[in-house]
């Protein structure tokens, strides 16, 4: 048996053709004697229109950003002034955004010393009710590019004690006693004056619940404001809690971590 390789691109077996065909064949085999292989022809998919990829864009980003807000952390809008200089919610100045975390509380509860936002209950809300998740959270989106107001029904302050201790004021000093101890507090402002708080009378914070106060001291409708019918229902249940105040985002000059001193150890 001989063979003989070509040059070119068929080559030429000259010796007996492949066995199992059954029937003679001649003695000289080509590979170009083979039917063309059959290829399947895939149909070009069609792109899909500009719009509707923008459409899942959205869809996928809104999702995201409920997700996000729902369970991790969300954005408030700081109105008021009751938490000045901590926090900017002034007439004629840009009120702060501050970003407000879920995580935390999901392990402890809150301190003292924490800045958090919470649900009005109705005596600090006047029985206003907070809108629905959907509209909830539209407002939500739209008061952090000013396109809409705040809820109303969301608050932010310090807590000052929790539940089982007593809160008072004040001493000679004009400081606030938990438990009969006064409370370090230097993040108060009382806009340059003395240092002079309002008195109220002693309080025992039910269990389950927090005291809470502005850092404006003066200038804040608090847990001191809204006892009623007695004193204690000025307190705010913890299961109102969203979430605890971490930092603030805008404006950008402002931009900082927000600090949550205890002001019944000295910050330790």
């Amino acid at each position: 048996m001989s063979h003989r390789v070509n040059d070119d691109s068929s080559s030429t077996w000259e010796t007996t053709p492949p066995a199992g065909d059954g029937a003679a064949r001649s003695s000289s085999y080509s590979y170009d004697d083979e039917p063309a292989p059959r290829f399947s022809k895939k149909k070009a998919k069609k792109k899909q229109p500009f719009w509707k990829e923008l459409l899942v864009i959205f869809s996928v980003a809104l999702l995201l950003t409920v997700v996000i807000q729902t369970f991790i952390a969300r954005v408030f809008v700081i109105p008021s002034a009751s938490m000045e200089t901590t926090l900017h919610g002034c007439t004629g100045c840009v009120n702060d955004k501050v970003l407000v975390e879920k995580i935390t509380y999901l392990f402890r509860d809150p301190q003292p010393g924490d800045v958090i936002v919470f649900r009005g209950p109705p005596n600090w809300t006047g029985g206003k009710q907070p809108p629905n998740f959907v509209t909830g959270t539209l407002q939500d989106l739209g008061s952090m590019v000013n396109l809409s107001e705040p809820s109303g029904t969301d608050f932010i302050k310090r807590v000052i004690a929790v539940g089982g201790q007593t809160v008072e004021c004040c001493d000679d000093q004009g400081r606030v006693l938990v438990d009969g101890k006064p409370l370090d507090e230097p993040y108060l402002n009382f806009g340059g004056g003395p240092r002079q708080q309002d008195s109220f009378e002693k309080v025992t914070v039910p269990a389950g619940k927090l005291w809470v106060m502005g850092d404006n001291r003066n200038n804040s409708s608090d847990s001191r404001k809204h006892g009623d019918p007695t004193p204690a229902d000025g307190a705010i249940p913890i299961d109102n809690v969203v979430g605890k105040a971490r930092v603030i985002v805008i404006p950008v000059g402002r931009w900082g971590t927000i600090s949550d001193f205890n002001p019944q150890t000295g910050g330790k």
